[in-house]
Parts: structure tokens; C-alpha cells; sequence
């Protein structure tokens, strides 16, 4: 076993709980790329009422599933493996997806995958939750997210931070609208999406 810690999800998680916690009742919720499994660990205590599902790459699913049964909390669900690209959601209606620092790890190719495939299978007024920096039609936010990009452009070219508003015009196409942009800590973004009323994809 070799949960691993880390650091920013510690600094950030009780900032990302106090965004969750304005939208967030009851139901489903998917979380894509679980990780250490902080987040999910800390955010089902603090909402009893939510069925908290982890997934992870088919590179860490075995890892994930290791440490698993030593997780505090029993609305927490066993890790399914969830690679973009190669699987669906599990078989649930999910009334809420949350993902963090991702974005910029997938490629672009992944990241229209992973979010034509919540266009596919959010219901109306299902929720989508998107954590981690950004950028603003192509400018950074900062300095050091500037010098982030660099790194992860320099591990590998099809990794990056993403632009606000291209993400946000595939989710428009998608059948989300956006609900709030919110600022969090460290020049990092909350980003809140809605489905709309449903429409078949192509």
C-alpha cells in the first residue's frame, strides 16, 4: 500500500468544501481522478447524505483500491477505474461530478472526452464541478502558474493549463451553462456547471 500524501489537497480542501457546501444536498456524486483520496475522504464526512464514488486511471486504480478499506467513511464507494477515453461512468444517476487538478493533466484530446461525456450522462440540472488553475482568454492569472505551465508542458507537451473560455464553449455545446467562476486560494478557480434540459449528442 502506498497511499501517498498530498500536500495541496491538504491546503485546499477546506476551501474547496466551502464552495461544494453552497451547492451540494444529497445524491450521487463521481469524483474523477481520486488520488490520494484526501479530498474524498475529508469532503463525504463533512456531506453524510452523498454517495461519493472514487475513480482513477487505469495506472492507479490498483493503488487506489489498496488503501481503500482503510478510508474513514461509510458513504465513501469502492474506486472504479475510470481512464478517458477507454471507459464510462459507473452505472449510477449522479447528480453531481467533481474533479480536481486534472484538467491540466489529461490531454486536450482527453479533456473534450471527459467533458462530452458528462454532456452525455448528467441529467437536467446535474451539477459539474472543476477545480485548479486556469487561464483567461490565453493570459495567466499569475506568475507562478505561468512558470507551472512551463513545467508541465516540459514532462509533457500534451499536458497544460487550460483557457476559461474554451472549456467553457465545449461545455456550452455540451448542454451546460456556467453557474459561478469562483476564485479560490493559491490562483486556482472553482468552476460551477449546470445541465441544462437534456438533448441527444451526436
Amino acid at each position: 500500500m502506498n497511499r501517498g500524501f498530498s500536500p495541496a489537497c491538504e491546503r485546499n480542501k477546506e476551501a474547496i468544501y466551502s464552495v461544494l457546501n453552497l451547492y451540494i444536498v444529497h445524491g450521487d456524486l463521481l469524483e474523477i481522478g481520486s488520488g490520494t483520496a484526501q479530498h474524498a475522504e475529508y469532503l463525504a464526512e463533512k456531506f453524510p447524505k452523498i454517495n461519493w464514488y472514487l475513480t482513477e486511471h487505469k495506472d492507479n486504480i490498483e493503488n487506489l483500491r489498496s488503501f481503500f478499506p482503510e478510508l474513514n467513511g461509510s458513504n465513501l464507494k469502492a474506486p472504479c477505474e475510470l481512464t478517458i477515453g477507454k471507459d464510462d461512468f459507473p452505472k449510477s444517476s449522479f447528480q453531481y461530478v467533481f474533479t480536481a487538478n486534472t484538467l491540466h493533466i489529461m490531454s486536450w484530446k482527453e479533456v473534450k472526452t471527459f467533458l462530452k461525456l458528462c454532456g452525455k450522462r448528467l441529467r437536467e440540472s446535474s451539477l459539474l464541478f472543476i477545480y485548479g488553475p486556469f487561464k483567461y482568454q490565453n493570459e495567466y492569472t499569475s506568475e507562478s502558474n505561468a512558470n507551472f505551465d512551463q513545467t508541465l508542458k516540459a514532462r509533457d507537451p500534451n499536458q497544460g493549463i487550460r483557457d476559461f473560455h474554451k472549456i467553457n464553449e465545449l461545455l456550452e455545446k455540451f448542454g451546460f451553462k456556467i453557474l459561478q467562476d469562483h476564485q479560490m486560494p493559491a490562483n486556482n478557480q472553482m468552476l460551477v456547471f449546470e445541465r441544462k434540459e437534456f438533448n441527444r449528442l451526436s
